[in-house]
């Protein structure tokens, strides 16, 4: 009895069981972010029907998930971010019930027909779907589950299973949608509150740079510094040399050239395409004119410079991302600092810039040129550098 419950076909040490389970739920997490994420969401990549089908087979055998719920969900995730129809905002939801409860959150949403029937399109729809993964979504975690006991014994199969069963509902539908909307650090003023949670994306498949793929959600790589890893994009570009893979999109590279005398078409597009990397390198000179006032005003005024060092943190955020009682805030300490309230102020003018979308090639041009030489003419130095490094993108 004690042989049958502790031993399968393989008699394996605890701490195999133990690589066995990692190895297990690290497969199940390449499917979760590679297939349903990256290839079923937001078509960053296309899969090869082998690849495909594998995906969608082991998924059905480790969690139980359907293509079409999870694609949905993940999509209106994006499109309410951090709204109340957000349906698994921290911010909305509190931290604790996200990370712990998840899963509930993600099972609840899929239960509503106008969410599936509204996002949950392109998804897969042939016989197989319909006859055995959707309808039996059960019935391959039972098959896992007597895998795992026939393999490794009643009580290490029963634990391995276990493992796998929790793995995707913590670390997906918790710490992804909870830690990764609450701490961590951001390299993208996204507009939402998106964080990367680690720079090294291997325990979640790459998913811990969250922060990154909200700013880029149609990118099938998920890092964007040199000291940031993603191993789902080492693996997506494993299938992609087999000929299982095809990758559509990636996050667009800044290219700095010599900055030209005029704002042409060619810089708005470049300008408008690599709008992130614009929004960072304009925190950055913030960053500077911050400095320098709250040395002058410390010299001159140590009050407003107080006041000024409290909202420190708020002005590198959009406006947009403060609540009314911060952005009161915000505005009065600028009050002392002539150039901080004008590089606040133009920036918002900048990222309207992207968000004219009715407005022709010809207007957005003479948007950038009056914007350059009003930023060039101001005496800012940190802004009159930022514009000539404007007129570098190409």
């Amino acid at each position: 009895m004690q042989s049958v419950l502790f031993s399968g076909v393989f008699d394996l040490p605890w701490w195999g069981a133990v690589l066995v389970a990692l190895a297990l739920t690290h497969v199940t997490i390449a499917s979760v972010t590679i297939f349903l994420h990256r290839h079923q969401a937001h078509r960053a990549l296309e899969l090869h029907p082998v690849a495909s089908h594998f995906f969608r087979f082991w998924l059905w055998l480790t969690t139980g998930m359907v293509t079409k719920e999870w694609a949905a969900v993940h999509r209106k995730h994006h499109a309410k971010c951090d709204t109340p129809e957000d349906p698994h905002s921290p911010q909305v939801f509190g931290l604790s019930r996200v990370l712990w409860g998840g899963v509930f959150l993600y099972i609840r949403e899929s239960n509503v027909e106008q969410t599936i029937a509204r996002y949950g399109h392109g998804t897969p729809d042939d016989w197989i779907e319909h006859k055995l993964y959707s309808r039996h979504k059960i019935l391959g975690i039972v098959l896992m589950g007597m895998l795992d006991m026939a393999l490794f014994g009643v009580v290490p199969g029963g634990l391995i299973l276990i493992t796998q069963i929790a793995w995707i509902p913590f670390w997906a539908a918790g710490v992804v949608n909870g830690i990764g909307h609450y701490w961590g650090y951001r390299n993208w003023q996204a507009q939402d509150s998106s964080t990367n949670i680690s720079p090294i994306g291997i325990l979640i498949g790459g998913e811990e740079l969250h922060n990154n793929h909200h700013a880029f959600p149609s990118s099938a790589k998920l890092s964007s510094k040199w000291y940031e890893f993603d191993v789902g994009w080492l693996y997506i570009r494993v299938l992609q040399a087999l000929g299982l893979a095809t990758v559509k999109h990636v996050a667009p590279t800044a290219r700095l050239a010599a900055p030209k005398p005029n704002v042409d078409l060619e810089t708005v597009q470049a300008v408008i395409r690599c709008h992130y990397d614009v929004l960072s390198s304009y925190g950055r000179s913030l960053k500077q004119a911050y400095a320098e006032e709250f040395g002058r005003l410390r010299r001159l005024s140590p009050r407003e410079a107080r006041s000024l060092q409290a909202v420190k943190h708020w002005l590198p955020k959009d406006e947009r991302m403060l609540d009314e009682a911060r952005r009161a805030r915000v505005a009065m300490a600028l009050r002392g600092s002539h150039a901080l309230d004008t590089m606040y102020s133009m920036r918002s003018e900048l990222t309207a810039l992207w968000s004219r979308s009715a407005a022709t090639g010809e207007q957005l041009v003479k948007q950038l040129q009056d914007w350059c030489h009003r930023a060039e003419a101001s005496g800012i130095a940190p802004l009159a550098e930022f514009s000539r490094r404007l007129r570098s993108y190409a």
